[in-house]
């Protein structure tokens, strides 16, 4: 396979693999199809002590723990990736709109790329404490996600990266079915992330909705086309 022909597969494949991998991590998360149908409006957070005792002690010794924040976390560049190709679209239709979406989108992935490290690292510590020192444990993770503390930060601004997203799919507003489309899923589905943050299912819907859009921004005839 030539280069180029490497590089437009690549282009072509990469930002699909986006929606896929976030698919595939809320998923993980959603062990039954009863939680899956669970739809809540209003995310309610276990307490420390519940979350702590839950994971304490979780490797014991069986092969590693394939984590969804891990998975989430690895797959952050691709983020950029799509970002960029959307932007490449968007910019022949409106080249400042674009560009300023894709900042957003930019700065938001810097802060969710933190976030997602953050959980990996606790829940990964988690997994190999011993349940009798959990105690402690418990005390640090109440004050690490006290209101108005770095995590509330980090989250908040985490979310820009989703908001980048739903600015970048309407930026490709077009009188074209495909610009159209690619533009309700994409906000549709970034708009479901950031409504409810921490409704696995909600997310896998908005999920499965950047999926249709990525498809659809692909298919984008260039303009005057």
């Amino acid at each position: 396979m030539s280069l180029a022909r490497s590089r437009a597969f690549a282009s072509a494949t990469l930002p699909l693999l986006l929606p896929v991998l976030l698919v595939l991590v809320f998923v993980m998360h959603l062990r039954s199809l009863p939680q899956f149908l669970d739809f809540r409006l209003h995310y309610v957070p276990a307490p420390p002590g519940v979350v702590v005792h839950a994971l304490a002690g979780r490797d014991r010794g069986d092969g590693l723990m394939l984590d969804p924040h891990l998975v989430a976390y690895l797959a952050l560049p691709l983020l950029l990736v799509t970002g960029r190709m959307l932007h490449r679209i968007g910019r022949a239709r409106r080249p400042l709109a674009s560009a300023a979406a894709f900042g957003v989108t930019a700065v938001g992935t810097l802060y969710l790329g933190g976030l997602f490290g953050m959980w990996t690292a606790f829940f990964s510590g988690l997994a190999h404490l011993d349940p009798r020192d959990a105690d402690g444990a418990v005390a640090a993770f109440a004050a690490m996600t006290a209101p108005r503390g770095a995590f509330l930060l980090t989250t908040t601004l985490a979310k820009l990266a989703f908001a980048g997203l739903a600015l970048q799919g309407l930026a490709l507003w077009g009188r074209d079915a495909r610009s159209r489309a690619a533009a309700l899923f994409l906000a549709s589905g970034s708009v479901l992330f950031l409504v409810f943050w921490d409704l696995d299912n909600w997310m896998l819907v908005g999920s499965l909705l950047l999926m249709a859009g990525v498809v659809a921004a692909r298919r984008i005839p260039a303009p005057g086309a």
